[in-house]
């Protein structure tokens, strides 16, 4: 079995521009067996998914204890590395940030997805703000001896509608992907952004690697490999479907039928 730190180095080598990193995400110990059988390279909780599926809400909500016990199971399941979704990293302060980090960490993941959407859900964190939590992410890493992939989030098209997504929204996204980088992420994550040139733009321009969240079967990972995407990750969308499988299977059962 691969120890920690060859799993983060095979993380982070999965990231290639124009071959994407597919991630199904998971929410629990169960998925993760499901979507390992199935062939994943790598295994990816989603905060929305996970919350749901221990009856709690989404935006740090759940109790990081619980979020950690779940990392803990998922990771104790598979073999495959692990990326988790700690949202804006449970603390506002940077050293609130490299404390989960580690905590993270030591619970056996070797990435994070980690977002700049403020903890009221309505703004961004200034990118100077950002870049200091990104940094103490980066620390704990470092202080770990785990190449930790830091997923770093920018929610600047999530916050604005589809219709409003445009070149000055993208070059605001391309001031933070060059900050968060020196401030030591190693991918940049842009959900709600749809646009395919826009997406195409920001993947010749950002030093990072992109990350695009699809919540449905289009765009095919083949369409976004051809705009340069380097990972690819679906979000509450498995949740979500696996649920209305589930629904449906339950009252066929129930009817009789």
């Amino acid at each position: 079995m691969s120890t920690q730190q060859e799993k983060a180095a095979m993380f982070h080598q999965f990231h290639t521009k124009g071959n994407p990193l597919i991630l199904v995400n998971v929410w629990d110990a169960g998925s993760a067996l499901a979507i390992q059988f199935a062939g994943a390279e790598a295994i990816a909780t989603g905060s929305w998914s996970v919350a749901a599926a221990h009856g709690e809400q989404d935006g740090e909500a759940m109790p990081f204890q619980l979020v950690l016990d779940n990392l803990a199971r998922i990771t104790a399941s598979v073999d495959l590395p692990v990326t988790i979704d700690i949202e804006g990293g449970y603390g506002r302060f940077a050293s609130e940030v490299k404390g989960n980090v580690s905590q993270v960490i030591h619970h056996g993941a070797v990435g994070i997805n980690i977002e700049d959407q403020l903890p009221s859900g309505a703004g961004l964190y200034a990118v100077e703000e950002q870049c200091l939590r990104l940094s103490a992410a980066r620390e704990a890493a470092e202080q770990a001896g785990i190449p930790l992939f830091i997923n770093a989030r920018t929610d600047i098209f999530l916050q604005n509608a589809p219709e409003r997504h445009n070149h000055a929204l993208l070059e605001e996204a391309l001031i933070r992907s060059k900050a968060y980088a020196e401030a030591g992420a190693s991918g940049l994550f842009v959900p709600g952004l749809q646009n395919l040139q826009l997406i195409q733009e920001l993947c010749e321009r950002s030093s990072l690697p992109v990350n695009v969240m699809v919540t449905s079967h289009e765009p095919s990972p083949k369409q976004l490999a051809g705009l340069g995407v380097a990972r690819v990750s679906y979000g509450p969308y498995p949740y979500l479907q696996a649920m209305e499988y589930l629904k449906e299977l339950g009252q066929s059962i129930l009817s009789g039928n």
